[in-house]
């Protein structure tokens, strides 16, 4: 098994050859996928590896899918109505989640913050977003159905730092226990 520290050199390589192939060639997208027990592991490196995207010459922009997933519950009109509705039944976990996961996609509200932050990029020559942690997704979506609703959208290469399980060359098992999924347009590095 490779460590991290391998499979972030091998994405940098990777993100470099990618950068002189020129943006026609494919979608600059990234998954540098990791088992789910070292997610605490990859939080500690990620400062650092955002460091050494800047030492080798990228503009990095971060965008936190825990962050972006709590700010679209928050700013939902109907959020203080599903914490009440959860007070009412704290444990029916199939409502609470199923009324997570509408706000979440109501009008493509989360992919509509990924989509902004890939359009702020665009003529940026050395902009590169960053995705972590795509592990506030369950239960709720998998940035598979994500990625593929972007399809043309990435101008500017874009790591998805992505706990799971790799199960073939392009198959991935979102934290090592979701039906395993073939529908990623990326480069796979790690698992």
């Amino acid at each position: 098994m490779s460590s991290l520290k391998d499979d972030f050199d091998e994405l940098l390589a990777r993100i470099r050859y990618g950068r002189d192939l020129g943006p026609a060639s494919f979608e600059p997208i990234y998954y540098l996928i990791f088992h789910p027990r070292q997610i605490l592991e990859v939080k500690r490196q990620t400062p650092a590896w955002i460091s050494r995207l800047r030492q080798d010459g990228w503009e990095v922009k971060t965008f936190s899918l825990a962050e972006e997933v709590w700010s679209v519950l928050r700013e939902d009109p109907f959020w203080s109505l599903c914490v009440e509705q959860d007070k009412m039944a704290p444990l029916d976990w199939p409502r609470t989640n199923k009324a997570l996961a509408d706000i979440l996609t109501a009008d493509h509200g989360l992919l509509k913050r990924l989509e902004e932050a890939l359009r702020q990029l665009d003529g940026q020559p050395n902009a590169l977003l960053l995705v972590s942690d795509l592990e506030a997704l369950h239960p709720f979506l998998r940035i598979g159905a994500i990625e593929s609703q972007l399809q043309g959208k990435f101008q500017a290469p874009a790591i998805f730092l992505y706990p799971g399980v790799r199960t073939g060359k392009t198959r991935l098992k979102f934290l090592g226990f979701y039906p395993d999924d073939g529908n990623y347009r990326s480069v796979h590095v790690g698992g």
